[in-house]
């Protein structure tokens, strides 16, 4: 216990100690490994199990949030695999040339530095509010393939021959229902959470195992499995934080494995010299793919780093004596570094462009991608913004008086299950800078603000206003205390809506009411009690 003491305690204080400084606390956690392994302390089975549980649970919420059709988007499928198989080849001739490293294991290394920080980027663009904005929707894809990529590697490194029984694995995707059925019983409190602990580590985990075959790879297929049900990211949240908290492990696992000195650390330095490298030939992938410059930027930069994937597929080169101790330590320096570089410069990445606009538009195609296309709406006059239930309850209401109205939701499955019961909804996120650059309202009148997020309707509102748009904004609060914030953003009227539906309520309530005791109504209808 006092080992555990001691790993927590120095992972939490190195952790909060870099965060002050705005850095990812798992820089931090990598420092504590180091200091623990300069006085002798030792991973063991406890670390190393709770590192692999770590690892698992990543891997599983990878799955959970892929999307085929993310994926066959040419931006992200061929971009991402065109920008792996250059950054590669750099790296390899690099390392070949300038070590003793031999083919395979030069190779190996390439390929890891290749990745980018899914943790990172998720974090940088959660931060941002950007994570569905369309450059953000383009580097989770593209993290989602390298991942994949990662994964096979681990899966075929993996060092087991599979059991001849491994290709009855596939009926798993036969038992979707019955793994779907569990998930929707499971509540949302514990019983959901440890519904994601069993599938990771008991089916996943411990059951590809037992046929010979990774378990990186099945916590990532069952993640599969279950991306597309309902509450797949429900289960994804939930999981999260333990997540998190499990991933400390492994990165005090990987700072344990050595004592890195000032040459080392020299050598990481040369190797984030190559960062500017990586984001400048995916800049120039994604422009190939028509997008504008703005939205290759943004991509690019949020993936300008190293990655911890590459730091698991390393610790795997070691266990199979490909790779040197020294350079998983040297890896662990250069993923730390990178993300200490890349922090504060995509925390003002809008602003660093504003800088280099000038020199990055001509760069740009004259041909525009269909999703970074300006927003059109038509001769709409009216605008919803949030296709909730409070959105959509407005939208039927006004189209059924005759006017003309359009939706937006930032949800793109939402706005085309809209689309498909023949309302006119477009996707947008509003809290997306760039949406505001791309909308053009010239022809609409009023505005409703329907999204349950207050930041979300106060930008908004903002933008409306800083783009010259004079023309009435309505918007609803959660909260009564939100409506003063709102009203300051911009928006002429703010509805509490749960004060709203006690209103919505009570007069119909009255109708009913004056309906019965009306005098054409039967005799036994006119009890002022209300029918059941």
């Amino acid at each position: 216990m006092i080992m555990v003491a001691t790993w927590v305690s120095l992972a939490f204080v190195l952790g909060l100690v870099v965060r002050t400084f705005g850095l990812p606390p798992l820089v931090g956690y990598l420092g504590a490994g180091f200091i623990l392994s300069a006085y002798g302390f030792e991973s063991d089975p406890a670390l190393d199990a709770i590192a692999h549980a770590g690892v698992l649970l990543l891997l599983f919420i990878v799955g959970l949030k892929l999307r085929l059709r993310t994926l066959i988007q040419p931006e992200v499928l061929i971009g991402s695999v065109l920008h792996m198989a250059v950054v590669s080849a750099v790296i390899v001739a690099l390392l070949y040339s300038m070590t003793t490293l031999p083919m395979q294991a030069a190779l190996f290394t390439a390929v890891a530095l290749s990745f980018s920080s899914t943790v990172i980027a998720a974090k940088v663009l959660e931060g941002k509010k950007e994570l569905r904005a369309f450059h953000g929707r383009v580097a989770i894809g593209i993290l989602i393939v390298q991942d994949l990529v990662a994964v096979g590697l681990l899966s075929f490194t993996g060092g087991h021959a599979p059991s001849p029984w491994a290709l009855s694995l596939f009926g798993l995707f036969f038992l979707r229902p019955l793994f779907y059925r569990l998930l929707d019983i499971s509540g949302h409190d514990e019983l959901l959470l440890l519904f994601g602990l069993l599938i990771a580590f008991v089916f996943a985990g411990a059951g590809f195992e037992f046929f010979g075959l990774s378990s990186e790879l099945g916590a990532v297929l069952f993640g599969i499995l279950l991306a597309d049900h309902k509450r797949a990211v429900e289960l994804s949240d939930s999981l999260w934080g333990l997540k998190e908290v499990f991933l400390v492990g492994f990165f005090l696992q990987i700072g344990m494995a050595g004592v890195p000195d000032w040459l080392t650390f020299w050598h990481a330095a040369l190797l984030c010299l190559l960062l500017p490298v990586k984001a400048m030939l995916l800049f120039f992938i994604l422009l190939v793919f028509k997008l504008r410059a703005r939205s290759s930027f943004l991509a690019a930069l949020t993936l300008a780093t190293y990655s911890e994937f590459g730091l698991i597929v390393a610790n795997m080169g070691v266990r199979n004596g490909w790779l040197a101790t020294d350079w998983l330590v040297l890896l662990a320096i250069a993923v730390a570094l990178s993300f200490v570089i890349a922090a504060p410069l995509n925390r003002h990445a809008h602003v660093i462009y504003s800088w280099l606009e000038q020199w990055l538009l001509p760069f740009e195609s004259g041909r525009r991608h269909p999703d970074d296309k300006p927003i059109l709406l038509g001769n709409s006059h009216l605008l919803v913004m949030g296709m909730g239930r409070v959105g959509t309850g407005a939208y039927d209401l006004l189209s059924e008086r005759g006017q003309r109205v359009i939706g937006m939701d930032s949800d793109p499955a939402k706005a085309e299950h809209h689309r498909s019961e023949g309302r006119r909804v477009l996707y947008g996120d509003a809290e997306d800078p760039g949406l505001w650059e791309n909308l053009s309202f010239d022809e609409v009148h009023a505005v409703l603000l329907a999204m349950p997020d207050l930041e979300a309707n106060t930008m908004a509102a903002r933008q409306l206003r800083k783009r010259g748009f004079d023309g009435l904004i309505c918007a609803t609060a959660v909260h009564a205390e939100e409506l003063d914030k709102i009203r300051k953003a911009g928006a002429d009227v703010a509805y509490n809506y749960y004060d709203q539906v006690g209103v919505g309520f009570a007069e119909r309530v009255w109708e009913l009411m004056h309906r019965d005791t009306s005098p054409s109504a039967p005799e036994h209808d006119k009890d002022p009690v209300l029918p059941a």
